[in-house]
């Protein structure tokens, strides 16, 4: 038997989950790395700690399993995407540490941009909302903030990467400097149309072209790993970022099917196929994973704050002890007794955009508790996930009839329940939910014929639930006021 090996690099942690041949999961390694918030605003990570736990979960992985890494067709990358990293080319030490997708910090990039007139231009060129979450504005603020930076980058000493091109530069020993489509789209230097770093953006945004890597397909032959890391040299075989890899995990390949991510932050996509849909409504355009010469395309939307709420209530309320108590929690009560969070800690993202607004919980009496608290949390998960593909349905090329899902807080069946009676469609689970990882081997399989095409993959792909909308729809659209009228309150703009 062969198998391929899944490297799912995270916001919060770095996970291998090895799969077999038939895309059933063997073994799963997973190790939480440190988060570092220099003042409010601001997300970093430690590139070395990127790049340690994941290979030390590759390595686990592989010993879990009882798997040489000879057994291994390729490997496949996900990642979270718009973190950014800056290398010298020729030792491989950072510069600095990552810029995390959460971080605010170049808002002021964003804005003197806005001020030139250039959002519009931007977005046409990009699919994206001129905003500090994109690659470009960190990478910009870097090369302007960071002492020596610039000048070394015009010197050609300096590359920049996402964290799959941080990891494909270690695990090659600095001989592939390279990256998915799917990647280099969330940078805000890429045209989604042409399919190639943009002169103009590059301009506008003053980064120099040399510290850009080789673009490829999202599944693609991109080389292979040195031996010394996993025993064997290993083919890197498919690469994406994380949400665009639950699409395909998801086997979202046709317009009409929607997925949603619920991790730290929600990610919301549906498949345009190879037509770009330009978004009315507040969404970007994204490019899909690409299998072949074709381009792909998907609408977006991304909420900042999702399963990240829960976090907030155990670790700054202190309401509960483990992530996991408060779906029990929340049942205590039979529903939210007006109460209703808005967790906008980072701003609002899609389709609100707006970065000022800060979190707020409204509806409070003497009657509300840490319950229903707690149910307003968790109830936010699936109000702005409802904003979200209401505007989604207005731009799509095609209806969205269901809402598949995956990601960390997907368990929660009262949380799927609540976003079915929300959306009026069913909210379906698959058997796989590590659809992230899913993809990523997916990606690499199909890259080394372990996999014949997406139609061999969507015939695999399985349903563990399906939650059937019981609400009225008056009943829902009447909440959804309710929530939006709890936006208005929390926005400044």
């Amino acid at each position: 038997m062969t198998y391929l090996l899944a490297l799912d690099q995270g916001t919060s942690s770095s996970r291998s989950i090895l799969f077999d041949e038939t895309g059933v999961i063997v073994a799963v390694a997973q190790q939480e790395f440190r988060q570092i918030f220099p003042q409010p605003g601001w997300v970093e990570h430690d590139p070395a700690d990127i790049w340690q736990s994941q290979l030390q979960t590759c390595r686990e992985v592989l010993a879990k399993a009882r798997v040489r890494a000879s057994s291994l067709s390729a490997l496949g990358i996900a990642n979270q995407r718009e973190t950014t990293l800056v290398w010298e080319r020729g030792s491989g030490r950072p510069v600095y540490n990552a810029i995390v997708w959460q971080d605010r910090r170049s808002e002021e990039v964003c804005k003197a941009l806005r001020e030139r007139g250039l959002a519009d231009a931007i977005q046409r060129k990009t699919g994206l909302v001129l905003d500090p979450y994109f690659s470009g504005a960190k990478l910009r603020w870097m090369l302007d903030k960071v002492p020596g930076l610039r000048a070394r980058a015009e010197r050609g000493e300096l590359v920049f990467g996402t964290v799959d091109a941080w990891l494909v530069w270690n695990l090659t020993g600095g001989r592939l400097h390279v990256t998915d489509v799917s990647n280099a789209s969330r940078t805000m230097l890429w045209n989604i149309h042409e399919g190639c770093w943009d002169p103009e953006l590059l301009g506008w945004l003053d980064i120099p072209a040399g510290m850009l890597p080789e673009v490829h397909p999202s599944s693609h032959s991109f080389g292979e790993t040195d031996a010394e890391h996993l025993g064997a040299s290993v083919l890197i075989g498919g690469i994406a970022g994380d949400q665009q890899s639950a699409l395909f995990g998801q086997a979202c390949f046709q317009p009409g099917i929607a997925k949603n991510t619920y991790g730290t932050g929600c990610f919301l996509l549906t498949h345009t196929g190879d037509r770009c849909a330009q978004s009315h409504n507040g969404l970007i355009s994204t490019v899909a994973c690409q299998v072949g010469p074709r381009k792909q395309y998907a609408l977006e939307g991304s909420v900042f704050i999702g399963g990240a709420v829960v976090q907030w209530l155990r670790d700054g309320l202190k309401a509960i002890q483990h992530s996991t108590d408060v779906e029990a929690l929340a049942q205590t009560v039979p529903n939210s007794g007006g109460v209703i969070f808005v967790p906008s800690f980072t701003g609002l993202g899609a389709p609100y955009w707006s970065p000022a607004a800060k979190g707020a919980i409204v509806g409070l009496s003497r009657g509300s508790t840490v319950a229903h608290i707690a149910r307003a949390a968790l109830e936010s998960i699936a109000f702005q996930s409802t904003a979200l593909l209401t505007a989604m349905g207005r731009d799509a090329v095609s209806p969205i009839t269901e809402l598949r899902v995956d990601g960390g807080a997907a368990a929660n069946n009262m949380l799927l329940q609540f976003q079915a009676d929300l959306l009026g469609i069913p909210v379906v689970r698959p058997e796989v939910t590590e659809t992230t990882a899913l993809g990523a081997a997916s990606l690499a399989g199909l890259t080394t014929g372990v996999f014949h095409d997406t139609a061999e993959l969507a015939s695999r792909w399985r349903v563990e639930r399906t939650f059937m909308p019981t609400m009225s729809r008056p009943e829902a659209l009447e909440l959804m006021a309710q929530w939006e009228q709890a936006v208005r309150q929390v926005r400044p703009d």
